[in-house]
């Protein structure tokens, strides 16, 4: 049962992910502005609004903000990332890459966010050395410790 809630959570973590950040409801109430910055402190929350900034919102928009900063290039090298990520954390969500990659390609495709993300204007690096793995078609390498996308990886060499 436990591993099923994990699966579950990671979606949830995952579909974030990708939601730009003026897509959330806490962008809309004002708790957040669209580079995911917090405006209002979540002590003062009050009321049924606090179940659209939980913890969970907060950890998610923390880590868009840092996955950002270490400039990971497109969107979609931030959750091939993200899934390698969780993936080196713990080895047993490698059994679950594809079903989490399926359920994350449908529900873009369910929000009309799939063509978008795959038009992205990117240019696909050419690097020979050998990836740590590849998530969502986006190689992930290891550098200096931390996994980063192709597009980091390339600027970095």
């Amino acid at each position: 049962m436990s591993r099923a809630i994990d699966l579950i959570i990671t979606y949830r973590v995952v579909k974030m992910l990708v939601t730009p950040f003026n897509k959330f409801k806490a962008y809309e109430l004002g708790f957040i502005d669209d580079q995911g910055k917090v405006l209002v402190k979540m002590k003062e929350v009050k009321g049924t609004n606090r179940k659209h900034y939980t913890i969970l919102h907060r950890f998610v928009f923390n880590l868009k903000r840092i996955l950002k900063k270490v400039g990971l290039g497109s969107r979609l090298g931030s959750f091939a990332v993200a899934l390698a990520l969780l993936i080196k954390e713990d080895k047993s969500y490698a059994q679950h890459k594809d079903l989490i990659e399926s359920a994350v390609i449908t529900y873009l495709k369910e929000e009309n966010l799939y063509d978008m993300l795959l038009n992205e204007v990117r240019e696909i690096p050419d690097i020979s050395d050998e990836s740590y793995m590849t998530c969502f078609g986006i190689s992930v390498y290891e550098k200096n410790g931390e996994l980063v996308s192709e597009d980091y990886y390339a600027k970095a060499l």
